[in-house]
């Protein structure tokens, strides 16, 4: 089931659309000279609406470097980057605000919640500044917390406030969802909670989700996993079918 790192190794549900992503030799090099870094070594991969990406590999692999290109948080030392077909590494840093704020949804091991704030007024701070946002509450309720919307974190456990996290990143109705760690923090039965939270947005609102994770048993969940390596795709693999969450082997 697994192949070489072709960009043209998209999962089945990706064959003849527009990709999301459309990455070409992306490099990233920190520092100069005999002090220079190299994080990402040259990449290639188109990403699609509606897939779930897996991104596995050890810690200096790349992967963390890679989402933040993707997020706009970063800038290419070298490379394309298009989104939609627009090439990021061109937009300035109002372009790039506008892109992080409007499609971009941002999900780490860290919940950074607002303790003094509920979780509906959490979610809020997003849907103000956003353009057709979600209202707070059908955010909440598309990861399950319909009757915990009015705690606040300190009364919610792990689990709750990281579905806090995803339903603030969600509420944007943001075409891409990048998850870093999400469950790293998290016991099993709370971590297969938040990620049937992740494929339900990716699959309810056709949201391209991409996530980081040390955990290789993740691999069977996702659409294609990418294998990283010393900043490179190493291999690519490709499910034929998604494995249900709670169905892998823990």
């Amino acid at each position: 089931m697994s192949t070489g790192p072709s960009p043209t190794d998209a999962s089945p549900r990706a064959t003849a659309r527009e990709p999301v992503f459309h990455v070409r030799g992306l490099a990233r090099v920190y520092g100069e000279g005999t002090a220079a870094v190299t994080a990402l070594a040259g990449v290639d991969f188109d990403l699609f609406r509606h897939e779930l990406i897996v991104l596995l590999g050890a810690s200096g692999s790349g992967k963390s470097t890679l989402l933040n290109q993707l997020g706009g948080l970063d800038s290419p030392t070298h490379g394309t980057l298009l989104y939609r077909g627009a090439d990021l590494a061109q937009f300035d840093e109002a372009a790039l605000t506008r892109f992080r704020r409007d499609a971009v949804g941002f999900v780490f091991q860290a919940y950074n919640l607002i303790p003094s704030l509920t979780a509906r007024e959490n979610v809020a701070l997003i849907t103000e500044i956003c353009r057709a946002p979600m209202v707070p509450e059908e955010a909440l309720r598309l990861v399950g917390l319909g009757e915990r919307m009015d705690h606040f974190p300190a009364q919610l456990s792990g689990g709750e406030q990281q579905r806090v996290a995803i339903a603030r990143a969600i509420a944007k109705r943001p075409a891409v969802l990048l998850c870093d760690e999400p469950t790293g923090a998290l016991d099993v039965h709370t971590g297969i909670t938040v990620l049937e939270a992740i494929e339900r947005i990716n699959r309810e609102l056709g949201t391209l989700a991409v996530i980081i994770t040390h955990n290789a048993i993740l691999a069977d969940m996702a659409d294609r996993v990418f294998t990283l390596s010393d900043g490179r795709i190493v291999n690519v693999r490709t499910n034929a079918r998604r494995g249900s969450v709670r169905d892998l082997a823990w």
